[in-house]
């Protein structure tokens, strides 16, 4: 973290112990927006309300203000329509806030509620709990969406959300597809691919860059899992007035990488024994 304000945690996958923890109080106790990083839950709402299929695609038309809030979508402009995967990986905010609105407010409330969102996560002693609002608007529900409006989460909260993702992947849901197709896109060519490590082992995840209450400034988040095919850890790094994209996902490719070469020395261990 190089002295960065903020927090990186790391948890076991199946066994839900945490396994490393950069500023603990930070991880436990620091409520702020999730920006895109809840997206993958608004999908999750989507795909299993039958409300979008994996073929519901649309154009990024990427100038995007709602309520007076400007949220221009960021990434390539790829010049095709996105279906869900592509644009989780690509993070486009029209995307989303376009399909949420076949989501009535109380239906993307209790989805993230259900997701563990506005409670503690129970990873830690002494923890805050996030909050998760009801929209009272189309624009107060877009923005909720895509982590803008109605959603604080602590670090932790999101690592048990990302945890349980990283298991209902073992599923194999055919309806769930395009939500682990778009975390792994993201990172193999998506807005997330800073996190990926110069190994074999493929990670899964999600950038987040949100706005913030204090001021002008914004807050960068990764949070994701690996190996992508069977996850062993899920990773969060929340960086105080940090980007997703660069910074945040920069931090968890050094903490992928070290997890992928302690698993090849226990390999390689293994092998020689």
């Amino acid at each position: 973290m190089n002295g960065r304000a903020g927090t990186a945690v790391v948890i076991d996958v199946a066994s839900g112990k945490l396994l490393a923890a950069y500023h603990p109080d930070a991880a436990a106790r620091r409520v702020a927006l999730p920006g895109s990083a809840i997206k993958p839950f608004t999908l999750l709402a989507l795909l299993e309300s039958g409300k979008i299929n994996g073929q519901t695609a649309l154009m990024c038309r990427r100038p995007l203000t709602i309520d007076g809030h400007k949220l221009d979508c960021t990434h390539p402009d790829v010049k095709q329509p996105f279906d869900p995967a592509t644009g989780l990986a690509y993070s486009c905010n029209f995307y989303f806030t376009s399909v949420a609105t076949r989501l009535a407010p109380a239906e993307l409330r209790n989805s993230f509620l259900k997701d563990g969102f506005g409670s503690p996560s129970g990873l830690a002693s002494n923890e805050a709990a996030g909050t998760v609002a009801l929209a009272n608007s189309e624009g107060e529900l877009q923005r909720q969406a895509i982590g803008e409006w109605g959603v604080l989460v602590t670090p932790l909260e999101l690592l048990r959300g990302y945890q349980q993702l990283a298991l209902l992947s073992q599923h194999h849901d055919a309806k769930l597809a395009p939500l682990f197709a778009g975390l792994e896109g993201s990172v193999s060519y998506g807005m997330g691919h800073l996190a990926q490590p110069n190994s074999a082992m493929k990670v899964a995840g999600k950038t987040g860059t949100s706005l913030v209450e204090e001021g002008a400034w914004r807050h960068g988040w990764f949070a994701g899992y690996a190996p992508a095919a069977k996850p062993e850890i899920a990773v969060v790094v929340f960086l105080e007035k940090g980007l997703g994209p660069t910074d945040a996902a920069s931090v968890a490719r050094a903490i992928f990488a070290a997890h992928a070469a302690t698993r090849n020395a226990g390999q390689a261990s293994g092998a020689a024994h």
